[in-house]
């Protein structure tokens, strides 16, 4: 049994898989509103009431969960999985909002014997996947950089709540600096620069910075949140660079040419469902968990991330 937490558009999301990979799971949401809305659009029936009264009312507990509220809800909501005896967890990114809260979760883990993975999509985007396998036939990575630019003109209107949009960039723009890593490497050393503060987003505007990985490949990543811009990664072997703009598509610039040229991939499952979650959820509940994003692992770029957005004072 998997348990499916949270009734919202993700979770939406999530069931479309869920049904298709043909597994057994309940959904457990809060209000009555989004669970009406869910089943509408799934046929899934919710239990409502929330998390804490679902545990207090069951007998078994499930054997792994996903984790799809909303992000000031993550932390407490995988604490709760964890002290509960679930084995397996697939929570939202980031995890959690703060480096306290990541490291409280990583060490329950620990004490409970439960796997805790945060879901970052994007690594399982079929561009992603055959970028890799050209990547490593080219003999690894050189260097890359990154734009995380975010639309501000947009999320000041989105209804969030202001905590959520203090640590925006931790709860949005890691989206592309865990694909960035994730195929260029963690970094080893990095130097930031922050400017500027928004209303929503008073730690920063402007964001620069460059460093080396620990596999010694060079990057550089920018932002300006009160400019034009968008989410961008590019990744440079020995051969080509491979540019992820926007991130569902691969193109390859090559050697001596100029043309960005379309890399052919197979992204039926990216159209079908949201990208890349089928074989997110295929890899979680599986037995190949190598792409996930671990929580130790992200315990550890946690702080890099921080210094980054201009979080650490």
């Amino acid at each position: 049994m998997i348990w499916l937490i949270g009734s919202g558009l993700m979770s939406i999301d999530y069931a479309k898989v869920l049904d298709a990979q043909g597994c057994d799971y309940q959904v457990v949401g809060r209000g009555s509103d989004s669970a009406a809305s869910f089943t509408e659009k799934t046929g899934k029936a919710v239990i409502c009431g929330g998390l804490a009264q679902h545990i207090a009312n069951t007998k078994a507990v499930a054997e792994a969960a996903i984790v799809s509220v909303g992000v000031a809800q993550l932390y407490e909501t995988t604490k709760q999985l964890i002290e509960a005896g679930v084995k397996k967890i697939l929570v939202e990114k980031p995890g959690a909002t703060a480096q306290a809260e990541i490291e409280e979760l990583r060490k329950l883990s620990e004490q409970h014997g439960c796997a805790v993975y945060i879901a970052y999509n994007r690594r399982f985007f079929s561009s992603v996947l055959e970028a890799q396998r050209l990547i490593e036939q080219e003999g690894g990575v050189t260097s890359f950089n990154f734009e995380l630019t975010e639309w501000a003109h947009v999320i000041e209107k989105i209804d969030k709540p202001q905590e959520v949009l203090n640590k925006w960039f931790l709860a949005n723009s890691t989206h592309v600096a865990d694909l960035a890593f994730y195929l260029g490497g963690k970094p080893r050393d990095i130097c930031c620069f922050v400017q500027g503060s928004l209303n929503w987003h008073q730690a920063g505007s402007v964001f620069s910075g460059a460093g080396m990985t620990e596999q010694g490949a060079l990057f550089n990543y920018s932002a300006n949140w009160e400019s034009a811009g968008r989410w961008s990664v590019e990744v440079l072997t020995k051969e080509n660079r491979y540019v992820f703009r926007p991130m569902e598509a691969l193109q390859v610039q090559k050697r001596g040419t100029i043309p960005l040229v379309a890399v052919e991939v197979d992204d039926a499952l990216d159209k079908e469902f949201k990208p890349g979650l089928f074989k997110q959820v295929e890899a979680f509940l599986g037995d190949d968990a190598r792409l996930l994003c671990r929580l130790e692992e992200q315990c550890s770029l946690f702080p890099i991330y921080e210094k980054m957005a201009g979080y650490q004072y």
